[in-house]
This record gives structure tokens, C-alpha cells and sequence, in this order.
């Protein structure tokens, strides 16, 4: 029987909401002649919520690129735009998936970007641009790429991944729109991150302004699940300034344990911007367990700890445009990969674990794991240390990945962890699965 979410009835919640947001959205847009004290200046959880809910129910079928879904998502996205005041446009373009198309399956997916631009009040600084950016799209019920393969067509709705991300856009949007900054801001919604960030890197090749003209981008990714008040914040080193703005924005407000990370390429849309010579922010609450699968519903989102993002990011992006310099670019050492692995080398092996992606210990720190799968089989517990992997000794998130992917499904491995407060060494004997199956 077909996955259904509990959370179907929320949808309700969110469409009635909507009526309450374009009236206090309207009303909180800045306007000759206007009190201030009309103008919104904090994040509203509420509507974080409404948005994630709608965007996360099972009649838009998990958002998977090039679906109805999909398009559905794309459409209600723009309609909260324009309720915001904004003049929101499709970039409309087809996604081509590697993975599909070595299994034989249609692989030009027609999707589209979604943009808005909210005019900076600096006659001098309005034609530089801080890009706020999020996709929404997910995996529907497509396995390609799930991390629950058992759970076979069932709908992932992504609501932290990126549900999330949308709306932590969107709320930044109204603010924002309510009192601009001195520079220009374009709100942009991807579609295909989830296929291998093909929405943002058909956006740097056929920019919606001038890509010499982008000061910053900043993406959500994951953002709605926010525990013991964690943030990681990566791409702080792809800008001389952004360590400073990250820890004063934090210190102005109630405060975050932000990890700040240097980092400017990763697997998600500010990477292509990176790599375009544009400084990056990442927001990330983090992996959890229910990352890709079909658990990761709207009951499972932090809606006040989201709030709490997005008024931080509120203070980054504000600082980053009313600043009268633009930012100054570096490249990092990059510690991340972009890269889903090559989809010609056929089926990946499949372990389980769930990484703490803020982790700065020797070896690969889990947060969980993912429940039946051989890593979980095999007493593999979150809080353990990876520290070997087969033949291989593993040092950080990235070596293990290698060592992973020299096996094949059905291998059986040899994994060491490091176990409790005194680190004891324990051996473990796993046998890995077939990713997607």
C-alpha cells in the first residue's frame, strides 16, 4: 500500500493561513507615508510552518524535478511572492539527469527556476545583488537517490530537505521586501538540486541579472530541524569579511552555536556561485535520520527554531547589503564535494550511517543510523567514531566516502569504530546493501 503522510491534514493549515498572510504581508509592505511601526521586523514561525506544510504534503507527491508536483510547488512559491509585493517570473529551462538516463529512463526533465527582485534604496549600490537562494524541489517517489530504498515508491516530502529551505526564503523575502536594504536582493527557488544542483548551475550560466553584479549568495539547505541550537554556516573563508559578519550578526541577536566552516563548494546550490568567483553561505541544521527518506515530514520541523535561522541569516544578508564595500573573494580549501558519484559505475554500496556534519574530531562522527539499514544491522550506534573502513583508515567524512565506494553491494566489510567516553575501539562486521534498492 502506497506511503500516505499523517501530515495531509495539515494542508488545510496552510491554506488557511494564506488569506491571514497576503492581508498582514500587504499591510506590512513599506509604503509612502506609512508608519513604521506597520513594518514587520522579526521572522513569524506561523508562517514558516504554513509554508512547509503545503510545500510537504502528499498531493504535490514529494516535488521530484519535472513532475506536477513539481510544478505545483513552483506555482504556489510564486503566488507567495506575489502576495509579498514581489513581481516573481519562471526561469524555465529542461534539467538533464545523468542517473536516469544510464538507466533507461526519460532524462530531460522540463522545470523551472522561480525569481524575485526586491529594488535596493541606494541609487549607487541597487545594481549589485545579494542572491537568497533554496531549491524546492525533493525526491517524490523516486528511490534514485532515497536513503529508505525498502520503503520503495513511497512519497518523500522533503519537508526539512527543502521544504525547509523554501521557507526560510520566502520569510526572508517579506522582511525584506517590507524594508529593503541599500543593494538589490533576488530571491531565487532552484529545481533539480536534488538531481546534481542543475537548477543553480543553469542559473549562473544564464543569470537573471548580471553575474558580475552578485555581491553574495546565500542558500538554505536544510534548515528546519534546528537541535541543542546548532547551526553549521559554511563558506564563511570565500570572503575576507564574511568570519566577521557571521560573528556579529550572531552576537547581535539571541545566539546560535554556529559552527562556521570555511568552505565554499558542497553538495547544494551555492556551489556553483562559488565556483563562479561569487562568496557563499551555507545554513545547515544538520543530517538527521530521516534525510531522503519517507519520514522526513512537517511534524518532524522545528518551526521556532527555524525562526531563529532565518533572523540570523536576516542580519547577515542586511550587513552584507547596506555595507558600502563589496565583500572581497577568496578561495578555501575545499573539505566538500559536489559530486552524487558517477552514475555509469553502477549500483553504489549502501551503509547506512548518518554523518554529524559539524564534526572537527579525527575520523567520521555519526549522528544516527538509519534504522534496517546494514550499518544498523551490524550495531553500528550513533555517537560512534568511524576510524576504519575495510583496508582503509578513515580521517573525516570524505575518506570514508572513498573507502565506500571501493566496495560493491554485498561485500562483506570490516569497520572499526571508537565507542563512549573513552573511545574503546570496537570491530564491527558489515555486509552492504545496494543504494536504491
Amino acid at each position: 500500500m502506497p506511503f500516505r503522510s499523517p501530515i495531509r491534514r495539515l494542508a488545510p493549515v496552510a491554506a488557511l493561513l494564506l488569506p491571514a498572510v497576503t492581508l498582514s504581508a500587504a499591510k506590512g509592505l513599506a509604503q509612502p507615508g506609512k508608519s513604521a511601526r506597520a513594518t514587520p521586523t522579526a521572522p513569524d514561525s506561523a508562517r514558516i510552518l504554513a509554508d512547509i506544510a503545503y510545500l510537504a504534503d502528499d498531493r504535490l507527491e514529494g516535488r521530484l524535478t519535472g513532475t506536477p508536483g513539481n510544478d505545483s510547488a513552483a506555482a504556489y512559491i510564486a503566488r507567495r511572492l506575489r502576495q509579498i509585493g514581489l513581481a516573481p517570473t519562471q526561469q524555465k529551462f529542461t534539467a538533464h539527469v545523468m542517473a536516469f538516463a544510464h538507466m533507461g529512463r526519460p532524462s530531460e526533465l522540463a522545470t523551472q527556476n522561480v525569481t524575485a527582485l526586491i529594488r535596493g534604496t541606494d541609487p549607487k549600490l541597487r545594481g549589485q545583488v545579494v542572491v537568497l537562494g533554496a531549491h524546492y524541489d525533493h525526491l517524490g517517489r523516486d528511490r534514485t537517490f532515497a536513503a529508505d530504498p525498502a520503503a520503495g515508491d513511497a512519497i518523500r516530502n522533503g519537508a526539512d530537505d527543502n521544504a525547509s529551505g523554501t521557507a526560510a526564503v520566502l520569510e526572508l523575502a517579506r522582511l525584506l521586501a517590507a524594508r529593503p536594504p541599500r543593494r538589490s536582493v533576488l530571491v531565487v527557488a532552484f529545481s533539480g538540486e536534488e538531481e546534481g544542483t542543475l537548477g543553480s548551475e543553469w542559473f549562473v550560466e544564464h543569470p537573471a541579472v548580471p553575474l558580475d553584479s552578485v555581491v553574495a549568495m546565500l542558500n538554505f539547505d536544510m534548515v528546519g530541524r534546528l537541535t541543542n541550537d546548532k547551526l553549521l554556516v559554511y563558506g564563511v573563508g570565500t570572503a575576507t569579511e564574511l568570519p566577521g559578519v557571521v560573528d556579529s550578526a550572531n552576537a547581535r541577536g539571541p545566539r546560535l552555536a554556529v559552527n562556521a566552516l570555511p568552505d565554499g563548494v558542497g553538495p547544494s546550490d551555492h556551489a556553483p556561485f562559488y565556483l563562479k568567483n561569487v562568496p557563499v553561505l551555507h545554513f545547515f541544521t544538520d543530517q538527521h535520520a530521516d534525510y531522503h527518506a519517507a519520514t522526513d515530514d512537517v511534524d518532524r520541523i522545528n518551526a521556532a527554531g527555524e525562526a531563529r535561522v532565518v533572523a540570523l541569516a536576516l542580519r547577515v544578508a542586511r550587513t552584507i547589503a547596506d555595507r558600502p564595500a563589496r565583500l572581497t573573494f577568496t578561495r578555501t580549501v575545499t573539505t566538500q564535494r559536489m559530486a552524487m558519484g558517477d552514475p555509469t559505475a553502477g549500483p553504489r554500496p549502501y551503509f547506512g550511517s548518518i554523518p554529524d556534519m559539524g564534526s572537527d574530531i579525527a575520523g567520521m562522527r555519526l549522528s544516527g543510523v538509519t534504522p534496517g539499514s546494514p550499518a544498523d544491522r551490524a550495531g553500528v550506534k550513533a555517537g560512534d567514531v568511524v576510524v576504519q573502513f575495510g583496508d582503509a583508515a578513515v580521517s573525516d567524512l570524505y575518506s570514508y566516502t572513498d573507502a565506500l565506494n571501493a566496495h560493491k553491494p554485498g561485500d562483506v566489510v570490516s569497520v572499526v569504530v571508537k565507542r563512549g567516553p573513552n573511545g574503546e575501539r570496537v570491530t564491527l562486521t558489515v555486509t552492504l546493501g545496494t543504494r536504491g534498492e
